[in-house]
Formats: C-alpha cells, sequence, structure tokens
C-alpha cells in the first residue's frame, strides 16, 4: 500500500464523519433515525478501514477500537426500530418534473383531438382544443393523470427530476390556496431523495 492510499481512506473518513454530522443535525434529535444510523454505519466502516490501512503500511494504529459493520445485518441487528412509542407519522412531498419539446404544436393538437374522440364517453360540448396547455391537458385526462400518458410521439422528452423531502410537521394541513409555489420546496423541508432522469441520445446513423 502507498501513501495515496492512506490518503484517499482518511479521505474517506473525514467525508463519512461531516456526512454523519449532517444527518444528525437534520434528524434534530431523533433517536431512530434512519439516515443518522445508516451515515454512522458508513462512518465506522471508513474509520476501521483507514485504522487497518495504517497498520498494513507502517505498523501503526489509530485510538480507535473498532470492528467493521455488515450494512445488511446491521439493518436487522442493530438497527433502531420503531415502537409504539417512538414511532411517528410524517408528511412526505413528492415532486416530479419533466420536460418535453414540442416539435409540431399542430400535431399535438391532432393527436390530442383523437384522443378525445376514441374516449369512452366523449362530449361533444367540451372545450376545443386549442392550445398546447388543452392538449397536454387531455392527454393527462386520457390516463387519469398519470405522466405515462405524455409519452407519445408528439411530446419529445428531455431531462427529467423526482424528489422527495419530508415536510415539517403541520405543513400539509394548510388550505391556503395564495400559498408560494407548490414546486419550490420550503427552507423547512428535509431533502429525502432525489432522483434525475436523463434521455439517452440516438447513436449517429453511419
Amino acid at each position: 500500500m502507498t501513501d495515496p492510499d492512506l490518503e484517499a481512506a482518511l479521505d474517506q473518513v473525514v467525508e463519512a464523519a461531516r456526512a454523519h454530522l449532517a444527518a444528525v443535525r437534520a434528524a434534530g434529535g431523533r433517536s431512530d433515525d434512519e439516515a443518522v444510523w445508516r451515515s454512522y454505519v458508513a462512518l465506522n466502516n471508513a474509520s476501521f478501514g483507514y485504522d487497518e490501512l495504517l497498520l498494513d503500511t507502517f505498523g501503526e494504529v489509530t485510538p480507535w477500537d473498532l470492528e467493521p459493520i455488515d450494512p445488511t445485518e446491521a439493518d436487522r441487528q442493530w438497527a433502531p426500530a420503531p415502537d409504539a412509542e417512538t414511532d411517528q407519522q410524517v408528511t412526505i412531498s413528492v415532486r416530479q418534473r419533466r420536460d418535453f419539446t414540442v416539435p409540431s404544436v399542430a400535431a399535438l393538437l391532432r393527436a390530442a383531438e383523437t384522443i378525445r374522440r376514441a374516449a369512452p364517453h366523449a362530449e361533444s360540448t367540451a372545450e376545443p382544443i386549442d392550445t398546447v396547455g388543452a392538449a397536454v391537458a387531455e392527454l393527462m385526462q386520457s390516463g387519469d393523470g398519470a405522466l405515462g400518458s405524455l409519452d407519445v410521439p408528439e411530446l419529445e422528452p428531455l431531462r427529467g427530476v423526482v424528489t422527495v423531502s419530508q415536510l415539517p410537521p403541520g405543513a400539509a394541513e394548510s388550505d391556503d390556496e395564495d400559498e408560494d409555489d407548490p414546486f419550490v420546496a420550503d427552507a423547512a423541508e428535509l431533502p429525502l431523495f432525489r432522483f434525475d432522469e436523463y434521455v439517452e441520445e440516438s447513436p449517429e446513423p453511419r
């Protein structure tokens, strides 16, 4: 092993320690927070790895008396388990955004009209489909609001993103219609997960 290996292992310890501190701060004292537990396991294993590498390289040790923790076994054996007194109800917000290019507005309007006419209970008195917004609304209604209903040739997908955050207590009980943009996360929300979608480019024809 070389010094660069040790430097990399030490960097992992520092990064894991910072992640653990961030999780502890975000948990606000909750003893059963999963993010705190997982970051603890990562910090333990990074520290153990550095200690072992230091011993193998220079015959030196750290003050840490650690054993590696298998994350899978840890989840089953040592992770805090919720019970009737500590388990708490939480509210999460899932936000999804998908961007599209409309190559031809006229083609999109025709596609939406076709879908409307094919609907079992199409109303002849329905508002005309004469805007991109009306066309997209028709597509969404045909699919019961699912974003998959927008997978049509008339819409070319670009990138998208899905975010999940935990709302502060009482946030979901607000019925204020004049609240800020619902797609903008509040500063008090706790980010839990983010998934970015990318469209693979088709290979250039030879």
